[in-house]
């Protein structure tokens, strides 16, 4: 299996299976117990891993939340709690996800082992969220610790897409518009959004841009080690309980 056919074929499971921990309501319930209002904790849970820097930075790494989502959101969060613990507290809601959802029958081990040293020698470059969430203490179970790294890919494909949205020239909204018109005003864009259908051919190019550069990533692996990664993450997504 070449990288990009790889890249292509895990990336539903990579955008998928930690985008349900995401917006999973236990997820918000645990941080409202923290302290949070609404939305923030996805916006500190996500950020926080950057440190203390200003909102613009936060929707930098973010590309597709509004800068007026995320400022008041990002300010709010900091009277909470430090911004690496809400990093943290964020992870170990995916961990816990993991560990109620994840079904019986995948190799988490191998999946977790595989993803790591995909994690491990990714450059970080054009993707600061993956480097400041490569940071973040892993757990030692396989459950958590396959959710963990797969969520490092995630944050390191969505960036790297963001990255290919601007160069085919679409910008953040009319991106939200092709791919997920249900979260444009959660997101903060405001109607009436783009027309999407002229856009969706420059979405589609971005798309396989994406798979390239993602795959650059999977190199690391084999072609043999490549399949069962996405053997593996495919089953991953299947056995969700």
């Amino acid at each position: 299996m070449t990288p990009e056919q790889a890249s292509h074929d895990l990336a539903s499971v990579v955008l998928g299976v930690p985008g349900r921990f995401m917006t999973d309501p236990t997820t918000f319930a645990q941080g409202a117990k923290l302290g949070f209002e609404g939305m923030d904790f996805y916006i500190a849970g996500r950020g926080g891993a950057l440190g203390e820097v200003d909102a613009d930075v936060v929707t930098a790494a973010l590309v597709f939340i509004a800068a007026d989502v995320v400022r008041p959101a990002w300010d709010r969060s900091a009277r909470v709690m430090a911004r690496r613990r809400a990093a943290e507290e964020w992870s170990a809601c995916g961990h816990r996800w993991a560990e109620e959802h994840f079904g019986d029958g995948p190799d988490y081990a191998r999946f977790a082992d595989l993803l790591g040293r995909v994690v491990r020698e990714a450059s970080p470059a054009c993707a600061p969220l993956f480097a400041a969430v490569r940071s973040l203490p892993e757990p030692p179970e396989a459950l958590p610790l396959a959710q963990h790294r797969l969520n490092d890919v995630r944050e390191l494909r969505g960036a790297l897409h963001g990255a290919a949205i601007l160069t085919v020239g679409l910008s953040p909204i009319e991106a939200v518009t092709v791919r997920s018109p249900a979260v444009a005003s959660l997101f903060g864009w405001a109607e009436p959004l783009p027309d999407a259908d002229p856009l969706r051919d420059r979405w589609a190019l971005a798309e396989a841009r994406t798979d390239r550069m993602v795959g650059r990533h999977l190199a690391v692996l084999d072609a043999a080690e490549r399949a069962e990664l996405v053997d593996i993450g495919l089953a991953i997504a299947a056995a969700l309980a």
